[in-house]
């Protein structure tokens, strides 16, 4: 006697599950340019690591003799798998299972997988297609009444996103609970013209008076623009390079530290680009991305969320082979002032390093919180606060590089200013409580206009306060510690981050209250 029955049980199973939804539903989903859940899976795991949990698991029909007739899988695929050599928790939906919709799901397989990434320190790589949530009225069919909502196992989410790294691609149409796990995650991405993320989809906007299209509803223009979605691809392909590469910079829990790869790239480089970089009339715009890339790793920027908050950049790096946090102001956008985006962008990006514990690289350029009732209505004094706060917050070192300007509450907020001021200053740097320009016209009105040659006056005024605002004078207080040569910025990034990684410690993160 032997199992070996039961084992031809099992593959039978095993392969009916891989059909998924049908011969007739999986040529629809790839007539709309989309991979089944299995092919995603193939194409994100490193070749052969995919060990896939609960497999056999969806809705059996059986015959009166208890014979199986017929099977149709969960509509998620999930396992465990490695990338980049690290182990992950992976959790894809598949559209050919009733459109991803909750009526054709097994909640424990999301639920597991989410607890397994927490208590077994990997990531969660979700690959989001459908709804996942309450399932469509139809399904009222099948099960008569209507119910209280809850949300099983979104303590877990909560939880898990306190421990590892959480990763979501929207692949199709997300919706409701589809929606929401987009969302709750560290780093996501949509795809052009193929996924779209919406609390409800058409239907429900129609029945409510807007006319719109999945696209128009939900669309990258809109999730990549309001920062509901980090970053925006092309090709699904794109998709699976762009969470591999994310991850790589990051540990697999937070009782990790990131690994630091070989260096492959000078420590001691310069630039000599730099020197020349900022315009010297302290005015015209230059482009951040030029300094990021001369001073960090070659090749090693890592840019997340650059359609939304455009007056920072926001992103990863590696710098002599660490992996660090940066931010840089963008004079191209409003000179770099912190609009409500902007802030929301600052909060987001600080909590993601000091989590997982990357050392951050500000390169200021800041002239302060936007101005105008633009931006006191969307919000900005509160978003700024709350900024300025997940700065003071944050348990890792940043380094800052004062490229030209800090004024006012935002350009302070370059570091959390209490501690050890890391900092060097370039000799474009422009600093101060307002800026020069429209307050010296301010603070002399009386002056200006009792004057017998107002414009001669306000020229003589401006020449006096341009020497005064020289950085030299600053630096004179030692109010700015170091004042550097440009072309020496990534020889000293390189020797601060040396040191900043001795004082990292592995652990949960402990926040308190924001404003």
């Amino acid at each position: 006697m032997s199992w070996e029955k039961s084992i031809e049980e099992l593959r039978r199973r095993e392969r009916l599950a891989e059909k998924m939804g049908g011969e007739e539903p999986v040529e629809r989903q790839r007539g709309r340019g989309k991979l089944t859940v299995r092919e995603r899976v193939a194409f994100l795991a490193d070749p052969g690591s995919f060990h896939e949990i609960g497999k056999i698991a969806g809705k059996a029909t059986y015959s009166a003799d208890d014979e199986l007739e017929a099977f149709l899988p969960s509509n998620s695929v999930t396992g465990r798998a490695t990338i980049n050599g690290e182990s992950v928790a992976i959790l894809a939906d598949d559209f050919t299972v009733r459109g991803g919709a909750s009526d054709a799901s097994i909640r424990g397989k999301l639920i597991m997988m989410i607890k397994m990434a927490a208590e077994y320190r990997m990531p969660l790589v979700q690959m989001i297609d459908g709804t996942g949530g309450g399932g469509s009225v139809k399904s009222l069919e099948q099960d008569p009444r209507t119910y209280i909502p809850e949300t099983p196992g979104w303590d877990e989410i909560v939880h898990g996103m306190s421990q590892v790294p959480f990763v979501s691609l929207a692949l199709g149409p997300c919706a409701g609970m589809g929606a929401g796990r987009v969302a709750a995650s560290h780093f996501s991405v949509m795809v052009k013209e193929l996924s779209q993320v919406f609390v409800a989809g058409p239907p429900v906007a129609i029945a409510l008076g807007e006319n719109v299209t999945k696209e128009e509803l939900g669309g990258w223009k809109i999730q990549a623009q309001n920062g509901t979605v980090d970053n925006v691809v092309d090709t699904e392909a794109d998709a699976f390079i762009t969470a591999r590469r994310f991850l790589s910079y990051l540990p697999p829990s937070v009782h990790d530290l990131p690994e630091r790869t070989s260096p492959a790239d000078h420590p001691d480089r310069k630039e000599e680009s730099l020197l020349s970089i900022v315009p010297t009339d302290g005015k015209t715009p230059y482009k951040p991305r030029k300094i990021i890339d001369a001073t960090v790793d070659h090749g090693s920027f890592f840019e997340i969320g650059k359609e939304w908050g455009r007056g920072i950049v926001a992103g990863l790096a590696r710098i002599d082979g660490y992996p660090v946090g940066i931010l840089a102001g963008d004079p191209f956008f409003l000179d770099g002032a912190w609009t409500a985006d902007v802030c929301d962008k600052v909060t987001r990006h600080m909590d993601l390093c000091s989590m997982f514990h990357l050392p951050v690289i500000h390169f200021v350029d800041c002239p302060g919180f936007a101005v105008g009732v633009k931006a006191e209505t969307a919000g900005v004094t509160r978003a700024g606060v709350r900024a300025m706060t997940a700065v003071y917050q944050a348990d890792v070192p940043v380094c800052s590089v004062v490229i030209r300007k800090a004024y006012g509450l935002a350009g302070s907020v370059m570091m959390n200013q209490s501690r050890t001021k890391w900092r060097y200053c370039w000799p474009s740097g422009d600093w101060g409580s307002l800026p020069m320009a429209g307050g010296i016209e301010a603070a002399f009105r009386k002056e200006l206009a009792e004057a017998e040659d107002p414009d001669a006056l306000k020229e003589q005024l401006y020449r006096k306060f341009e020497a005064i605002r020289s950085p030299f004078r600053t630096a004179e207080s030692f109010l700015a510690e170091e004042i550097i040569d440009p072309r020496d910025t990534r020889p000293l990034l390189v020797d601060f981050i040396h040191h900043a990684w001795r004082t990292l410690e592995p652990g949960v993160r402990k926040v308190g209250y924001r404003p």
